[in-house]
């Protein structure tokens, strides 16, 4: 499959500037994607950019991955209603660290390289920025961007000259990448082509060169209509302090049949034969949803790595009574451990006792009826009697009801 056809079946196909994207199918050109140093990881959303970028570099194109200090000291303000708060110095250096980190763990073992347009800023004057590159962006060009004008209009916010003047940045990182690194290509999400045909526009006006630029859709949660961003409400990190691999596993494991389709082409690096094997068994047996299981652990092993992906896989398993909580291993009690209530079992604690301590019972009156009824289960074991016997000397698996469940430690 060439990558073009790669692309379009995965996806991955938006805008171009490309007269036909069979120019991507040629010989090896360099491009570059971005991301500014708004916070301190990634999301799901740069997840599927970064995805796309794997396969350009899978086919042979070399990859500069831009961290954007000098973009992030601005913060782009398209799409933004409102002008943006302007982050520390401090904060920002610490973001681009772990964007960095974050590049090379999902591009490991791919060739590419990582520049910060912070270091050809830094010593760029304001004079100078102004005569090389101001001199050739007409205003009616950045006063036509539609952001633009949904806040310099009456009921718009307004907008500084600084986030005015953010599509110059980006512009010139092209413009610089084009001369340092013979870029010629920019490849983004589709929130992105704006800024980036400013800078095919810029390598026109002052090289006499041709540029291009590839974007992808955005991807959109179905159900609320939303973009993967950042700034929205429940947004899904990749740095497991934000979003811990258990409720990152858990997202995709929880997406719906719809989606999944996409998703396992998007978010995986399976090939066409194993996704199309993938979904054929899934639609014959939808309620077994093993597509969500096959998405929720490639894209955990690609993150967070494959011994993580073991555990929270194994850890899940246990949890829903899919796996005897028996085999539980030190891995999977950690995992375990961190997203549910944990409790220390005194010698003096009885078991309904220990079920009030876990916040599965609000009395020992009501855990001993959870018990007589049969609704607490110990380790995979329904419990018959309040006898805390039952309990293992190290980590043992409550559950008290279908979803209620806790940690106790003996």
């Amino acid at each position: 499959m060439t990558l073009s056809e790669e692309l379009a079946w995965r996806g991955f196909v938006n805008q171009t500037t490309f007269p036909s994207p069979k120019a991507l199918d040629g010989k090896p050109l360099t491009f570059y994607w971005g991301v500014d140093p708004s916070a301190d990881s990634m999301t799901i959303g740069n997840l599927a950019a970064a995805m796309m970028v794997r396969h350009f570099i899978q086919h042979g194109h070399h990859a500069v991955l831009l961290v954007g200090g000098a973009t992030g000291l601005i913060g782009d303000p398209d799409g933004k209603s409102e002008e943006r708060e302007l982050k520390p110095l401090d904060e920002i250096a610490r973001n681009k660290a772990a964007i960095t980190e974050q590049y090379r763990r999902i591009f490991a073992g791919q060739p590419f390289a990582v520049v910060d347009n912070y270091d050809w800023f830094k010593g760029l004057g304001y004079l100078e920025f102004l005569r090389t590159v101001g001199k050739h962006v007409p205003m009616r060009q950045m006063l036509g961007r539609e952001f633009v004008q949904t806040r310099l209009s009456e009921e718009g916010a307004g907008i500084s000259y600084a986030e005015f003047s953010y599509v110059l940045i980006q512009a010139y990182d092209f413009l610089h990448l084009f001369r340092d690194k013979a870029v010629t290509l920019q490849v983004c999400g589709a929130d992105q082509w704006g800024n980036s045909i400013a800078g095919v526009e810029l390598i026109r006006r002052m090289e006499e060169a041709e540029a291009h630029v590839w974007s992808a859709p955005l991807v959109v949660n179905k159900t609320t209509g939303k973009k993967f961003g950042k700034t929205e409400a429940g947004a899904v990190w990749l740095d497991e302090q934000k979003t811990s691999v258990y409720q990152f596993y858990q997202f995709w494991l929880n997406v719906d049949d719809e989606s999944v389709v996409d998703f396992l082409k998007l978010y995986t690096l399976l090939d066409k034969a194993a996704i199309e094997q993938t979904l054929d068994t899934f639609h014959h047996d939808r309620g077994a949803r093993l597509a969500q299981q096959v998405l929720a652990y490639e894209v955990t092993k690609l993150v967070h790595g494959t011994s993580k992906a073991d555990a929270v896989r194994h850890a899940t398993s246990v949890l829903f009574g899919k796996t005897e909580a028996g085999s539980l291993n030190n891995a999977d009690a950690t995992v375990l451990k961190a997203e549910l209530p944990v409790v220390h079992a005194a010698a003096h604690d009885s078991l309904p006792a220990l079920l009030v301590k876990a916040g599965l019972a609000s009395s020992n009156t009501e855990a001993n009826r959870f018990i007589a009824d049969g609704a607490v289960v110990v380790n995979g074991h329904k419990v018959t009697a309040a006898d805390s016997a039952v309990l293992q000397p190290g980590d043992n698996l409550i559950k008290r009801g279908k979803n209620s469940f806790a940690v106790i430690e003996r």
